[in-house]
């Protein structure tokens, strides 16, 4: 009868050999998860002692794969980095700014921490620290965009059976700091506007003047909630108006890809954000204002662009709104601040539903939790209920003034 096949990652008999120096070595044939059947050995100062030894070895032994891309628990970390990032453009399903977004997170932020070690070392409680030690050093963003990107290329090596499990799902949950959105008062938005309008426009300053991007860039926003990378992304066939109110459809935004040209996507962050909008009068104002300037374009024409007719990038958009608020004393205002702010106003007008439709939302949770500023007033309607309450004297008191007062309840 054949002699029966060894299981994968198990092994056969001992056998041992005396050595020099009075040491016996313990060898076994363990067959890897590739199906081959290869030698470990171990020494030690007796049989029980090498024995000991090669079980040990046994236990850690690392999967064996041959393939090329291919993992196993005794890879350096920046082995599984670099089959990570290859992995991703092999799926093709993220959008190429978010792989962007992730390898940098992956280099700058994960990979300084775990490069120095092999798949097996990366465990709960070593990536469990580095996320802790990474929120209370940054940011509570950045420590979750960092654990984010880590379980991804973690349960890649899972998939590869080059670890058993993903040390990223058993770390503690991460606690988002107590915090509340903050939006802009009429007399905060009014002071930005004059600080856009004056930038750069005195006398004896060299260079050219601003050409009023910026401020229209401002008037869309407020009156879209639009996030800066769609304001940025509407064409020319985008507006509408003709109508009243005039409408505008928000379809795509602007990204800049690591080492690429800027360009327009042709869906918002989220495919299911694509809305049309209806504006305000001040804001379809400066929109017929930008479509005076691409009168002579085609309809895929962007409105705001750079003196090449190239896509203007968030970054620059965003630099020099800084720059302009900073020149007139004015500090934390960023584009997100005029999407609170619409958010914020919707909501005390119509309520937050409206302002989650308006937004972009799927759900109105996200825009009350991360937009609209919170209200701690209480209706007034409750101080008339309560003099329900009221003690019985003043209650005599209020109608011993009435009967005083000349008039009686039902008299002419």
């Amino acid at each position: 009868m054949a002699r029966p096949r060894t299981v994968i990652g198990t092994f056969g008999d001992f056998s041992y050999v005396d050595t020099t120096g009075g040491r016996v070595k313990a060898r076994v044939r363990f067959r890897d998860d590739d199906g081959q059947l290869r030698q470990v050995q171990a020494t030690g100062t007796s049989r029980k002692a090498a024995e000991r030894e090669l079980k040990a070895k046994l236990a850690k032994r690392a999967r064996y794969a041959g393939g090329v891309g291919e993992l196993s628990a005794d890879s350096p970390f920046m082995r599984l980095v670099e089959v990570w990032l290859a992995d991703l453009d092999l799926e093709g399903k993220i959008a190429p700014s978010t792989r962007s977004l992730y390898e940098w997170n992956m280099r700058k932020l994960v990979l300084p921490a775990f490069e120095h070690f092999t798949l097996r070392e990366v465990t709960v409680s070593r990536v469990d620290r580095f996320i802790k030690t990474l929120a209370a050093t940054r940011s509570h963003s950045t420590a979750k965009q960092a654990k984010v990107v880590l379980s991804l290329a973690l349960g890649l090596a899972v998939r590869y059976e080059a670890i058993g499990k993903n040390p990223v799902r058993d770390t503690a949950r991460l606690r988002r700091p107590q915090s509340q959105a903050v939006s802009l008062t009429v007399e905060q938005v009014e002071a930005i506007r004059r600080a856009v309008r004056d930038w750069r426009r005195g006398t004896g300053l060299s260079g050219p003047k601003p050409d009023g991007q910026l401020e229209a860039i401002i008037e869309v926003m407020l009156g879209t909630s639009a996030r800066i990378g769609e304001v940025l992304a509407i064409r020319k066939c985008d507006v509408d108006v003709t109508v009243n109110p005039a409408t505008v459809r928000l379809c795509g935004t602007i990204v800049s890809p690591t080492g690429k040209p800027t360009y327009r996507q042709s869906h918002p962050k989220t495919a299911k954000s694509a809305r049309t909008v209806s504006i305000p009068s001040f804001s379809a104002e400066v929109l017929r204002q930008r479509l005076v300037t691409v009168a002579d374009e085609d309809g895929e024409h962007l409105l705001f662009y750079s003196r090449n007719h190239t896509p203007l990038t968030t970054n620059n958009v965003r630099r020099r709104l800084r720059a302009v608020l900073e020149g007139a004393g004015i500090d934390g205002v960023t584009p997100h601040s005029f999407r609170r702010t619409v958010a914020t106003v919707l909501d005390r007008a119509g309520g937050a539903d409206l302002a989650a439709e308006m937004l972009g939302h799927t759900s109105s949770q996200i825009t009350k939790q991360h937009y609209i500023e919170p209200d701690d007033t209480v209706n007034p309607t409750t101080a008339q209920i309560l003099e329900a309450l009221a003690p019985a004297e003043s209650a005599r008191s209020a109608r011993s003034a009435t009967e005083g007062s000349g008039t009686a309840p039902g008299s002419d």
